[in-house]
């Protein structure tokens, strides 16, 4: 039983593992990064300019394009099996950008900038084909739906698949005959499950957005305190970002996706994408001959879910992401919760990525039952109180219904974890994932070592407000990378070239439609209803 404190299961299936003879077992799992930031003005506001040319073309460049907002700049990373591999191509990626930026900046905190309003947040544009207009509507949909201000959040996805010869070993652990793909979604799934469960410690760990700007909520109501002039903050908070004041809004507290199973998931994201929204229908779909949303059901399309972590398959062309999940299974989760680190260049390290890795495999392994919907309620609201009371003195959670202290759970699962960051380790003597553990132990035993109360240290000491602090920040991670020697000249020709490549292949997908963007349209949100 969890209740106990002890997962007998758990310490059963880690010991099976540890004396399987394959030391490298949990070795080799395949990592990448998405990481978002605001394009900025010199002065800390956002950027009214289009996406820099030099860059690409955002349609179709596979490691530099925009998320919601025109300003909002995504750097993405192919996939490496050791972490500093993905930080140094991501270090890369930056001074690549950066030599193309003018006098702009990226914005280094998840909470945006100073914003005037929605309507000073410019939505991504991405050609006139009709895969781009698509695209465009799209956030044009989300902007009706929940304001652009919480679309110009940024933050960072951790993605990762377990190496392919530890579903062999795993299945033997849980004597399981059938190792194929099937059994590999299903214990993606377990692990989705239990992310729901104890998620809630990514929040404390890392969460990075105690205070934001003023300007963000601006003409809203919030329950937030004055820190200093035009900086808004919560005491106790860990991640506002992941709060009701930032993705986890209230908007889409009707949408229940299971996680019990593929079938259930698929099931679910289906209903939504394909169920009328009363609301959504008030704003209306095409208006006066202008498109203000895709559709006005529930969801526009699946992507529109926000969640903490999604199971994902690279998609075919055309292919939304249940048909590849359907098509072929889970391939790997994205992890989702992790706030930029505005004490980090490239907005992330390698202890934060090696704990994560480390937290996956606790998932997997632990006794993952199915979750009703009494469940999922608590574990949504024990997320939502360390997002924002995370740091409280004696806080406490609910556990199988029943209170216990943060602290003391924090302190379980990180022992829990002794024994899959040994194996990840795998005889390294370096031995980086175990102490990797041991900066997040030191987090838990003093609370002052956490990113959101360091930020909030810094606020205090600096008696800068939280724009200034962010843009002061973002200063010298330009000058870092701008100074950083020797460059890597053939991977920046080569991101170069890449650029060039990608806006000759928007030219060419807007030369290739041969049909309007209604029927376009028509069709795609055709598959969803199984057409």
């Amino acid at each position: 039983m969890r209740a106990s404190g002890i997962d007998r299961v758990f310490e059963r299936r880690l010991a099976a593992l540890i004396n399987s003879r394959e030391s490298t077992v949990l070795r080799g799992g395949l990592k990448g990064v998405e990481k978002e930031s605001l394009r900025v003005r010199p002065d800390g506001t956002i950027a009214g300019t289009p996406h820099p040319a030099a860059l690409g073309s955002a349609l179709t460049h596979a490691y530099i394009t925009t998320d919601y907002s025109e300003a909002l700049t995504e750097l993405v990373t192919p996939t490496f099996r050791e972490s500093w591999e993905l930080l140094q191509f991501l270090c890369d990626l930056h001074q690549f950008v950066y030599r193309h930026l003018g006098d702009e900046l990226l914005w280094a905190t998840s909470m945006p900038c100073v914003v005037d309003g929605d309507a000073s947040i410019p939505i991504a544009r991405f050609g006139s084909s009709n895969v781009g207009r698509m695209k465009e509507v799209y956030r044009l949909g989300l902007g009706h739906r929940y304001g652009r201000m919480m679309q110009a959040i940024s933050g960072v996805h951790f993605n990762y698949s377990f190496p392919a010869h530890f579903w062999s070993v795993l299945a033997d652990v849980l004597q399981q005959h059938e190792t194929g793909q099937d059994f590999i979604s299903a214990q993606y799934f377990a692990l989705l499950r239990n992310y729901r469960r104890y998620g809630w410690l990514i929040l404390y760990l890392f969460g990075n957005s105690p205070a934001l700007c003023s300007s963000f909520v601006k003409g809203r109501e919030h329950s937030l305190h004055e820190l200093s002039r035009g900086t808004l903050y919560e005491p106790y908070a860990t991640s506002l970002r992941m709060s009701d004041l930032g993705y986890r809004n209230k908007s889409q507290a009707g949408v229940q996706i299971s996680v019990n199973s593929l079938a259930e998931y698929v099931r679910d994201l289906t209903a939504a994408v394909s169920t009328p929204h009363p609301d959504y229908e008030k704003i209306g779909v095409k208006v006066d001959g202008e498109y203000r949303q895709l559709n006005a059901n529930l969801l526009q399309i699946e992507n529109e879910y926000y969640s903490y972590i999604r199971p994902k398959r690279v998609a075919r062309s055309g292919e939304h992401p249940s048909q590849a999940l359907q098509r072929a299974g889970v391939e790997y989760v994205e992890f989702r919760a992790l706030d930029v680190s505005a004490f980090d260049p490239v907005g992330v390290n390698q202890n934060k990525l090696r704990f994560v890795e480390a937290f996956a495999a606790l998932c997997v392994l632990k006794a993952s039952e199915p979750i009703d919907f009494n469940e999922q309620s608590a574990l949504d609201a024990n997320h939502a109180v360390v997002a924002h009371r995370g740091r409280e003195p004696g806080l406490q959670l609910n556990r199988d219904g029943r209170p216990i202290e943060l602290a003391r759970w924090a302190h379980e699962l990180i022992d829990s974890m002794r024994g899959v960051c040994e194996l990840l380790d795998a005889g390294d003597p370096q031995r980086p994932y175990t102490a990797a553990l041991e900066l997040q132990e030191a987090k838990v035993n003093d609370v002052a070592l956490t990113p959101s109360a360091r930020t909030l240290v810094e606020l205090r000491s600096t008696g800068e407000s939280f724009a200034q602090m962010a843009l002061r920040m973002s200063r010298i991670h330009k000058a870092y990378f701008l100074d950083l020697h020797p460059p890597n000249e053939q991977r920046l020709a080569e991101f170069s070239a890449q650029a060039e490549a990608s806006l000759e292949k928007q030219a060419a997908i807007e030369r290739a439609d041969r049909i309007g963007f209604d029927e376009y349209l028509a069709r795609y949100l055709g598959r969803d209803r199984g057409a």
